[in-house]
């Protein structure tokens, strides 16, 4: 996504790698100036699904698969572990997610030692390895890693598109999932390496962005996600919620024309 040398990366890799399946990239460019973390997605299953895929699995480019993350993946998105009383509900897994710390001073990547020694999110659950525990609150989805079968994912329609640039798309997702009667699980043992990168809390630079898919997701759900970043950005007098049904609103943009997205 908006990343014009991965092609090439991805042909080096597979050049250099061991023998390895074919790779395919698919090009996603930017929209309006946002990163469409929806758009991208869909993409990416679209083309998978039309080359046979059965099972797709979904990666955020700063994460590092555990050896056996593909494996665990498939072997759980096969009933009957996934649906528990066999009715054709929509299921999505997703293997816990493990912070890697910062490279040290001129180490190149991260060795495995380095993956021994991450740590889980800290309020996110993790299930025992070999193991699917029902996750009841479709706020803790989590895009980073996660699987669904490409029936399923066809079935709920992917991600939508009107969430354009960062944040709400995935919470959105998991909220259709519910309202499909669908199951969110934690897998055991399929565990993805989130590597160290500088952070902004609250993320300023995506403000618009979030401000926007909030009130996007709130027109149709009637409640609204991320609100520890909104009270954060609203707490620094950046963004102000007011009017019936509520909205947020940049306050450099008060009495400006309002824009629906």
């Amino acid at each position: 996504m908006d990343d014009p040398a991965i092609g090439r990366i991805v042909t080096r890799f597979h050049r250099d790698a061991p023998p390895a399946p074919s790779m395919v990239t698919v090009a996603v460019p930017r929209s309006h100036g946002h990163l469409p973390l929806a758009a991208a997605r869909n993409t990416a299953a679209s083309a998978a699904i039309e080359l046979g895929a059965d099972v797709l699995v979904f990666l955020d480019v700063d994460c590092i698969p555990s050896p056996r993350l593909v494996e665990r993946y498939v072997d759980a998105c096969w009933p009957p572990l996934a649906h528990p009383d066999g009715g054709p509900h929509p299921v999505v897994l997703s293997g816990a997610v493990h912070y890697l710390p910062p490279l040290l001073p001129g180490q190149p990547r991260y060795a495995a030692a380095d993956l021994d020694r991450s740590t889980p999110h800290p309020v996110r659950p993790v299930a025992a390895d070999g193991c699917c525990v029902v996750e009841p609150d479709p706020g803790m989805f989590w895009s980073l890693s996660f699987a669904l079968t490409s029936t399923d994912w066809q079935a709920l329609g992917g991600f939508d598109e009107g969430y354009v640039g960062y944040g709400g798309e995935d919470t959105d997702f998991a909220m259709r999932v519910h309202a499909r009667s669908g199951f969110l699980y934690r897998l055991g043992g399929a565990p993805a390496y989130h590597q160290h990168h500088p952070v902004e809390d609250p993320p300023r630079r995506h403000m618009s962005d979030i401000v926007r898919n909030s009130n996007r997701f709130h027109e149709r759900w009637g409640v609204f996600p991320m609100r520890g970043w909104l009270d954060a950005f609203a707490h620094e007098g950046l963004i102000r919620l007011s009017g019936q049904p509520p909205r947020w609103t940049s306050t450099s943009d008060v009495g400006r024309p309002s824009r629906t997205s």
